[in-house]
């Protein structure tokens, strides 16, 4: 093994992750660079091999501690990605690299550490992922106090975690690597993975966000603006948004330059959807159209088994059986027969009354994928039919081992596919069979010789029989492409499939009925891999085949085949940056890369940030930022501590609590008059506790409740405008999935709006429907149940609970919400009455960060109004930037409070990820059993009428409403340094997970700097690091933007006027606004974006809303006042 070259050197060390795409080492074009890059893992791994063994000698299971990091499998890849539950993976786990042994550990030399990475890169670029994942968290282990600063390492981990299905840990990487760089230089191709994979999550809403961003970009690409626009139009259909998704499609195909694949693509999501989607037209004109476009889609790829296989499903529902068969064979004749395929081939034969030939095909089916729940399902009703109970028996098991957790994929995604009451009946309709089986099967006599003879062979005997040769070698042929099963493999978990409608009845194949008492038989289930229905089929195989290239073939089962449409990379999109060449650099200009490509950790950088400090006045300051580099944007700016890590959540504490610890009373104080509400003692109680009940407040102040009542806010304003959410009738502990009668953490409910006088006649009604029910059953009436969220979501409403001996029929329940008033011309005695409470806790108060924003921000420095019947429910979260909040009840009746101390946020974070909800944007209601397991506990309290309850900093609770009343309530801000911390936490972890902070916390620490004196020490040197990043910040961008040659204009601020916020990523943007105009509107940018859109800014206005000296006044004037501050006044 010989020593590299000089020039050869070079290339290698110019080599890292940004190549993955753009450099194709399994071209012959690029044999030479191959050969350099096979040679020098192999150099990297004897020189790492050596420095392993000097290393054991300090820790003898290192090599165990390394492993568990790595995947085993890639079907234990696939496993741990379906559930979202990867706990053995976690790149970033602090505490779980601790574990590892190396604690004690002199560190490795800065060589040893960068040869890790590097190989890590190596093997990147020759797509041996699991490699490079293992030598990526190698490397991981000897950096978790500074890996953040390594973008290469961030972005290849990401990469790899994004191959190898890992998609939890692939998301976490490449969010922080886009907090930490924005401009990262292939930023595109993070926001589009992103997206891909965030749209397999089931986050839309973010996932459409990604997908936009990776348009933005004019950095190179391995993807086409095009192929982009079709994944935003599937995100669409998935979405049942059908008509833009239609225009989405039809934009594509006028498209000139779009490519025979992609147009395929297109036409089989148009054909599918025109089967599918009613709303397109007349059944016949659909149908039509229907197969015109999958015709079209052929065409254009001859080779595309799956359109080929839709085109048989088409032709099925239209009764024309023989075209369908032969469109059937020929998806199998391109290599592509799958599970699905031979489930509808075994669906045919069993309508044309030809049972072996259906039991052959269903055998086909669940031979290539054991989890196929709808051929097994067929497979039950065929050997039913039949007369034969065992097998049938056997059958309906096996399906019903996958409807559980197959089901509880899609109602976990907040906005699912609308499932339909017959989707929903199919796992009941397999219990009834199970039990009317069970039943029959216990009394029937055992089998003898005498026995009649059976019409099929047993289950057992057609696994093993040789079937057909037709089935038997294309069952061979496909198999060859899935060399082994891993039994306990999970089915992939999938984003909603693109064709939404799921009713049984709604089949294009005719079918029998199941009877209501369970004894008739059911109807044949049309192949599916994620539920019963037919129309649930993905239609984008052949995407996935093409772009999970690298993905081992044992892991391309059809399950995933049809619960996932990624279009990730196309090997056409490779093929054109196949052959680039690698410049040969010389070694001073190498000297000067490594820097700043961030292949090797440097001390200069890190030097460099640590000159800036809160001790320097703004002259020091502007001085040391003419220091910074413009010849590249300038990084990422935190209003954290200098060189902090990337935000994540906390883990909880270690100790171990007993059950009455994890049900803590909660902390609460009865007042019995003024004095007691205006003493300071209160207020240090309310911010010692994460949540506390003041109970009498109305009565010890005389606050007028009833001008809050619904009677007289329907005097006042009739006509004002409220949010209603439907949600479904629940107790206040309870919170069922609607299809499978167990316990979730997703919560559903709709979207709507009405006036303050409809839902007060809703409200008055739902009341006498209670009574009168009440009066008809003789006991007290149900109790409240319901179940809601702060998002769209799907409502299921045939969900069947059983409490004690009855049983109840879920029913819905409409909650008024977010009624506004602010406005205090309508509102005035309402605003006025607030006046009354002491100063902590009005909405208005010098005491009050939120007082100092400046603006409105609706609900928080703003009174809002909820309007409840029984049941209602406002889902977990924490408040907004984790601020503190008020609440009132109004009554008259009571609501239920659960609340988590602030110190656990982290866990309840994973709890929700475990359930493949998304802590930020989903909705969900904890299962109070899962938290306790977890050692979280739970306070849980009755709030009466007149009761206030204070909601301390970044407390996790949610609420539900016992009976009928109103309550009030807003967001204050103590001026501690806890709520000030906490805040900002929140405010950089938003960044993180893309998620706007709507309070501005930039503009309120400057607002803060400006208006109060600060004696606090933490409190202040908080602030001031604020205020320091942030004006460094502004320098920074407006030397860079000058040396662009862009004009800075003053533009000033109105009175009043909200903050900025980036109209492409919604980030706080101070000071320095981008401005573009778009669709006729000038809308505000960030540099990020503002670059993404023009690297040059040409075409871009550049406005300035302080002047500099405003600014270096406002910061060097701010200083820590030595005496009491208002931090300790009311």
């Amino acid at each position: 093994m010989g020593q590299l070259s000089f020039e050869d050197d070079c290339v290698i060390r110019e080599l890292d992750s940004r190549y993955y795409g753009f450099l194709d080492l399994s071209n012959s074009k690029n044999a030479e660079i191959r050969n350099l890059v096979q040679q020098t893992i192999t150099n990297l791994q004897n020189y790492i091999a050596n420095g392993q063994v000097h290393e054991s000698k300090n820790s003898s299971d290192n090599k165990n501690a390394i492993q568990k990091f790595e995947p085993e499998t890639q079907a234990e890849h696939m496993e741990n990605t379906s559930s979202q539950n990867n706990d053995e993976t976690k790149p970033f786990d602090k505490d779980a690299n601790e574990k590892v042994s190396i604690i004690n550990e002199k560190p490795q030399d800065e060589h040893y550490v960068n040869a890790l990475c590097k190989l890590g890169h190596l093997h990147l670029l020759l797509g041996e992922y699991t490699e490079a994942l293992s030598a990526y968290q190698k490397y991981l282990r000897f950096r978790e106090n500074n890996y953040w600063t390594n973008h290469a390492f961030i972005y290849g981990i990401g990469v790899a975690y994004f191959k190898l299905r890992c998609f939890k840990w692939a998301i976490k990487s490449f969010q922080e690597l886009l907090y930490l760089s924005p401009n990262f230089t292939c930023a595109n191709e993070v926001h589009l993975r992103l997206g891909l994979m965030l749209k397999h999550c089931g986050e839309f809403h973010i996932a459409q966000k990604h997908l936009q961003l990776a348009l933005l970009y004019t950095y190179p690409s391995t993807f086409s603006e095009l192929q982009v626009k079709f994944q935003i139009a599937h995100l669409y259909e998935v979405q049942n948004k059908h008509k833009a998704a239609k225009d989405g499609y039809e934009f594509l195909l006028n498209e000139k330059n779009i490519s025979l694949e992609l147009k395929a693509d297109v036409y089989r999501q148009l054909g599918w959807m025109y089967h599918c989607v009613e709303c397109l037209g007349e059944k016949k004109e659909r149908e039509a159209n229907a197969l015109n476009f999958l015709q079209k889609s052929i065409e254009a790829d001859p080779k595309s088994g799956q359109s080929l296989y839709l085109l048989g499903r088409c032709y099925a529902g239209i009764n024309k059986v023989h075209d369908a068969f032969l469109a059937y064979r020929n998806s199998v004749e391109k290599s592509e027969g799958n599970a699905d395929t031979w489930c509808s081939i075994g669906v045919l034969y069993q309508q044309q009354n030809q049972p072996t030939d259906a039991l052959q095909a269903y055998i086909c089916a669940v031979q290539l994928d054991k989890d196929h729940k709808a051929a097994w399902t067929n497979l039950g009703i065929l050997y039913e039919s039949c007369g034969q109970l065992r097998d049938a028996y056997a059958c309906y098991l096996n399906a019903t081992k996958q409807i559980s957790f197959q089901k509880s994929s899609l109602i976990r995604k907040k906005q699912a596919i609308r499932m339909k009451k017959d989707t929903i009946g199919l796992s009941k309709g397999l219990s009834q069979r199970i039990t009317f089986l069970e039943g029959q099967l216990s009394q029937a006599p055992l089998p003898s010789i005498t026995s009649k003879r059976r019409q099929l062979c047993s289950i057992e005997e057609a696994w093993n029989l040789p079937i057909s040769l037709e089935m038997n070698s294309r069952q061979q042929q496909t198999a060859q492409m899935l060399p082994r099963q891993v039994t306990k493999q999970s089915p992939v978990q999938g984003p909603p499939p693109p064709y939404p409608h799921s009713q049984l009845s709604q089949s294009p194949i005719p079918s029998k009925r199941i009877k209501e008492d369970g004894t008739g038989q059911q109807e044949v289930t049309h192949n599916n891999g994620q539920t019963s229905a037919p129309n649930l089929i993905n239609i984008s195989e052949s995407l996935n085949q093409r772009n999970f290239n690298a993905m081992p073939e044992s892991n391309k089962n059809s399950e995933q085949s049809v619960v996932d449409t990624f279009d990730d990379i196309s090997n056409d999109i490779y093929k054109q940056n196949e052959t680039i060449k690698l410049e040969r650099l010389s070694h001073d200009a190498l000297s000067n890369n490594e820097d700043s490509r961030h292949d090797y950790i440097g001390t200069d950088n890190a030097d460099l940030l640590t000159t800036f400090k809160i001790q320097m006045d703004s002259k020091q300051l502007m001085a040391a930022v003419k220091l910074l580099p413009i010849d590249e944007p300038p990084v990422h700016c935190t209003i954290l501590q200098v060189n902090a890590p990337p935000p994540s959540p906390p883990d909880c504490p270690p100790q171990k609590l007993t059950r009455d610890q994890l049900l803590p009373p909660t902390p609460s104080v009865h007042l019995e008059n003024k004095k007691n509400a205006f003493s300071p003692q209160l207020q240090e109680f309310c911010l010692k506790h994460p949540i506390a009940v003041v109970r009498g407040l109305a009565g010890a102040l005389k606050l007028d409740l009833g001008l809050f009542s619904t009677k007289t806010l329907v005097e006042a304003n009739p006509d004002h405008s409220v949010e209603v959410r439907t949600q479904v009738h629940q107790s206040p502990d309870e919170n069922w999935d609607t299809s499978q009668g167990k316990r979730v953490w997703a919560c559903i409910s709709h979207r709507s709006h009405t006036t303050i006088a409809k839902y007060a006649q809703y409200q008055a009604s739902s009341f006498q429907d209670s009574l009168k029910d009440e009066s008809d059953k003789g006991f007290p009436g149900s109790q409240a149940m319901s179940d809601s969220d702060s998002k769209d979501s799907v409502s299921n409403s045939n969900i069947v609970l059983k409490r004690k001996k009855h049983k109840i029929n879920s029913k819905m329940l409409r909650f008024g919400t977010n009624v506004d008033l602010s406005d205090e011309k309508k509102w005035k005695p309402q605003l006025t009455e607030l006046q009354k409470l002491p100063a902590f806790a009005r909405v208005i108060s010098a005491a009050n960060m939120l007082s100092h924003v400046g603006h409105v921000i609706l609900g928080m420095n703003t009174v809002q109004l909820y309007m409840k019947v029984p049941g209602s429910r406002t889902p977990g979260h924490q408040e907004n930037n984790n601020f503190c909040s008020i609440n009132i009840n109004i009554g008259p009746g009571d609501c239920e409070w659960f609340a988590v101390p602030d110190a656990y946020w982290g866990g309840v974070h994973n709890l929700c990820e475990k359930n493949n909800i998304s802590y930020l944007h989903g909705s969900w209601w904890p299962v109070l059993e899962d938290l306790y397991k977890e050692n979280i506990p739970v306070y849980r309290f009755i709030q009466k009428p007149g009761d206030l309850v204070w909601v301390n900093a970044g407390c996790v609770h949610w609420v539900q409403s016992i009976g009928w009343c109103n309550n009030i309530a807003w967001n204050v801000g103590p001026l501690t340094a806890r709520q000030y911390s906490l805040a900002i936490e929140r405010y950089e972890w938003n960044k993180v997970q893309a998620f706007k902070s709507i309070v501005p916390m930039v503009h309120l620490s400057w607002n803060l700097a400006r208006n109060i004196k600060v004696s606090d020490t933490k409190l202040f040197e908080l602030i001031k690091m604020c205020l320091l990043q942030t004006l460094k910040n502004v320098l920074h961008i407006q030397e860079y933007v000058k040396s662009k040659g862009v004009e800075i204009r003053f533009n000033g601020r109105g009175k009043n006027e909200a903050s900025h916020y980036c109209g492409q990523c919604e980030v706080e943007v101070f000071n320095v606004l981008f401005i573009k105009e778009q669709e006729k509107r000038h809308v505000v940018h960030c540099l990020s974006c503002a670059l993404k859109l023009s690297p040059s800014l040409q075409g871009i206005v550049c406005l300035e809303e302080y002047r500099l000296s405003e600014l270096q006044r406002v910061y060097d004037s701010f200083t820590l006042h030595r005496t009491q501050g208002l931090a300790y006044t009311q």
